[in-house]
C-alpha cells in the first residue's frame, strides 16, 4: 500500500536519487545535476512537498516552486513530479499529482503550472489525467547541458475551489 506523506529534510538522500534518475532521461528537466538540500528547498514553497511511500521506501515526490517573487503570482505554483524509475508506470504519479492538487488547493493556490519537454509523454499524459490543460510551446526555450535547444509545453490547472470569486 502507497502512503503519501509531507516531504522532510530526511528524506532528501532518496529524493535527490529520484531527481538524478529523472535528470538522466534527458526529458525530464534542463538541470544537469541535483542541487543540495539547502537549494532545493530555497527554491521550492515551505507547503506542498509530499512524498510517496512503499511501506518505508521513497519511490516518488513531488513539490511546488513560486512561480514569480511578486504578490500578485502567489496562488500560482509550479510542479514538480519525480517517479522512481522502478515505479514508473504503477499509479504513484497519479496518486502525488492529486495529493498536491489537494494540498495547494487547502494552501489558497488557484493555479498550478508545468513545463514538459515535448517528449516526456507519460508525464504530458499525467498532467491531462488530473485535470491540466495544455495553454502553449515555449519554442527552443533552453538549452541542454550538449547544447540542444529544447522546446517546452505549457500546462496548467485552475482550481475549482480557490480563485473563483
Amino acid at each position: 500500500m502507497i502512503v503519501i506523506k509531507p516531504m522532510d529534510q530526511g528524506h532528501w538522500d532518496v529524493v535527490s536519487e529520484i531527481y538524478k534518475e529523472g535528470i538522466d532521461t534527458g526529458i525530464a528537466t534542463f538541470e544537469t545535476q541535483v542541487p543540495t538540500y539547502k537549494d532545493w528547498d530555497k527554491a521550492h514553497l515551505k507547503s506542498c512537498r509530499i512524498v510517496a511511500l512503499d511501506k518505508t521506501t521513497v519511490i516518488g515526490w513531488a513539490a511546488l516552486s513560486p512561480v514569480s517573487g511578486r504578490c500578485v503570482y502567489g496562488g500560482v505554483g509550479e510542479v514538480s513530479v519525480y517517479i522512481s524509475r522502478t515505479s514508473r508506470g504503477t499509479g504513484v504519479g497519479k496518486l502525488l499529482m492529486k495529493h498536491l492538487i489537494y494540498e495547494s488547493e487547502k494552501e489558497g493556490l488557484w493555479t498550478l503550472q508545468s513545463g514538459i519537454f515535448p517528449e516526456n509523454k507519460a508525464s504530458i499524459k499525467l498532467h491531462e489525467k488530473v485535470g491540466f490543460r495544455y495553454i502553449g510551446k515555449r519554442e527552443r526555450v533552453g538549452r541542454t547541458s550538449q547544447g540542444t535547444w529544447k522546446d517546452n509545453l505549457l500546462f496548467e490547472r485552475r482550481s475549482k475551489l480557490v480563485g473563483i470569486d
